[in-house]
């Protein structure tokens, strides 16, 4: 085994190059190359179209290296190959789109393609030498990265991560920045010129220089400071808790004024997906339940909401209740509508109930959209006119103020998810999750316990539907659709299954950053699919995962280590 190790890696390297050349090709085929070159990574320097070409040599370079047992040079001679290997592919799409016309076919090889391939070096073979030199030299690096000490791989990689997600959060961060124009000349140094986007040279270098002396700073004294905290007494500790506590809990509260509106719309958004989050998390991450219609409860309270509160007149109903009237309506709409799932599907495990749970939440949107339901439900014209939270005579209809009412209904889904966690019920739910019939035979009500799982899911979804048609102030059927469920759902398996962290993590990544680079819309399911086959491959358990799943996910590691212990 070890001698066919030695001797096929550099087979395995040639194949990585190919395949990560393939698909360097394919992402500017299909237009992201092109698409992600409009916006600058380093101003006037390196664009984002640039930098997708690069993060692809880079990630199959590293990935052909990782294999620990060849030696440091053999690894670091695979990922070189690799990356020239990825270099040589373009080279050769190059020259077959010189010889051959292949817009005919790929509407998106276009002049504007090559030249962005090319470096916008006007002699071909000099551009050609230059895309396989930068190839080698980039894989080279992402090679010897394997070479460094886990302290130097850390200050590496959150280093260009920092790096990275500033220069494309750079338009947001000067939007957010106008109010305080001091600060904004303060920094001026950090961004490009007038016209320019990205960061410049100087601010990426000291960007990462900030990073790399945190970690530092972390790394030298980070050990003493966590031993001085560990050695407080008891009442010392909990005051520096509520101390940082509060902290937060006052930038929460101060955080609309900092960002502006379009942030807090941004970060509303962020709100919802994370409170359906914690809501399908106790469905799936506590019991175990795979639920893919979760956006049926988002609808009903949604509707709900919007039949309640509407002033339009264009339904049968002429309620006209406030806010606050029809929220507890909406949320127990929703929960019998979760105790109408569970009831049919207490006996439905896996794969089966999953796909009864997809077709549950089909089955509402359709019933929203159908023109037998229109005089009560609006039809596809959906329902106008939402009333909005009050409070005494302030109407919260603005980003920053609805942010309150959104942060406040966080805070309780929060609350509630972390005292069912460890409570008797949540322990049940995580017996049944690891095994329903043990979980029976102990004496746990597999049918209560069930349902008090769903319809306590469905209460989440609910007030995020209920809060979602206010926000808008309209309800479409249009709105709750399969994707949405999928989405809440990827946040989970993202964040980590079961973990309330990993919630708030996962609800950043997959709803924050989407709604940040919403000029890249279109490639939002491509980048959620690769973002998920990466994190299954190399971190299953996700960002912040529970402890349970981490141990299952790292039990042969752990077992091969106590072995070796």
């Amino acid at each position: 085994m070890e001698q066919e190790n030695t001797t096929s890696w550099w087979r395995k390297a040639i194949q990585s190059g190919v395949i990560g050349g393939i698909i360097a090709i394919l992402a500017g085929l299909i237009g992201m190359i092109e698409s992600f070159h409009a916006r600058d990574i380093i101003a006037g320097r390196i664009s984002m179209g640039e930098t997708l070409l690069l993060l692809i040599v880079i990630g199959f370079a590293y990935s052909s290296s990782r294999n620990e047992q060849l030696p440091i040079s053999t690894r670091v001679t695979s990922g070189v190959i690799t990356g020239v290997v990825t270099s040589l592919m373009i080279v050769l799409f190059l020259m077959l789109g010189a010889a051959v016309n292949l817009r005919s076919i790929f509407v998106n090889a276009s002049p504007a393609l090559y030249k962005i391939l090319t470096l916008e070096i006007a002699n071909t073979s000099l551009a050609y030498i230059a895309i396989i030199v930068i190839g080698a030299v980039v894989s080279l690096a992402a090679s010897l990265v394997h070479a460094a000490t886990p302290f130097w791989k850390r200050i590496i990689s959150s280093g260009f991560a920092i790096v990275l997600l500033l220069a494309l959060l750079q338009d947001l961060i000067r939007i957010s920045l106008t109010p305080f124009p001091f600060i904004t000349s303060v920094l001026s140094w950090m961004f490009g010129r007038r016209g320019q986007e990205g960061l410049s040279i100087l601010g990426a270098i000291v960007v990462f220089l900030i990073v790399a002396g945190a970690i530092y700073n972390d790394a030298k004294n980070g050990a003493a400071r966590r031993a001085r905290r560990e050695a407080l007494p008891e009442a010392a500790k909990r005051t520096r808790r509520w101390v940082n506590w509060g902290l937060l809990g006052l930038f929460l509260l101060i955080w609309p004024q900092i960002a502006g509106p379009v942030l807090s719309d941004v970060t509303n958004s962020v709100g919802l997906y994370i409170l359906m989050g914690l809501g399908l998390n106790i469905v799936v991450g506590y019991a175990g339940l795979l639920d893919l219609g979760y956006v049926a409860f988002y609808a009903l309270g949604a509707f709900t909401m919007g039949v309640l509160t509407t002033t339009g007149g264009e339904i049968f109903f002429d309620v006209r209740w406030t806010f606050w009237e029809a929220l507890p309506f909406a949320v127990i709409v929703a929960v019998l509508a979760g105790i109408m799932l569970g009831i049919p599907v207490l006996k439905i495990r896996g794969d089966y109930l999953a796909i009864i749970t997809l077709g549950f939440g089909e089955i509402i949107r359709i019933m929203f959209l159908s023109d037998f339901l229109k005089p009560y439900f609006g039809g596809s014209f959906g329902i106008v006119s939402i009333a909005s939270p009050t409070i005494g005579g302030i109407v919260l209809d603005s980003p920053q103020t609805l942010y309150y009412v959104i942060l406040a209904a966080c805070f309780v889904a929060l609350f509630v998810a972390h005292r069912l966690r460890d409570s008797r019920i949540g322990r049940a739910w995580k017996a049944i999750r690891e095994d329903e019939d043990v979980a029976q035979a102990m004496g746990i009500n597999l049918t209560a316990t069930k349902l008090l799982a769903f319809a306590t899911g469905a209460a989440f979804g609910g007030l995020s539907g209920a809060i979602f048609a206010a926000k808008l102030s309209t309800v479409y059927p249009h709105s709750f659709t399969l994707i949405t469920s999928i989405n809440v759902l990827a946040l989970i398996i993202v964040g980590g299954m079961g973990s309330l962290p990993g919630v708030i993590v996962g609800g950043l990544l997959l709803a924050g950053l989407p709604e940040l680079l919403r000029e890249f819309s279109e490639y939002r399911l491509l980048i959620f699919g690769i973002l998920l086959i990466v994190m299954m491959l190399n971190k299953p358990e996700g960002f912040v995962p529970e402890a349970v799943h981490k141990r299952e996910f790292h039990e042969d590691e752990n077992l091969s280590h106590a072995a070796g212990g």
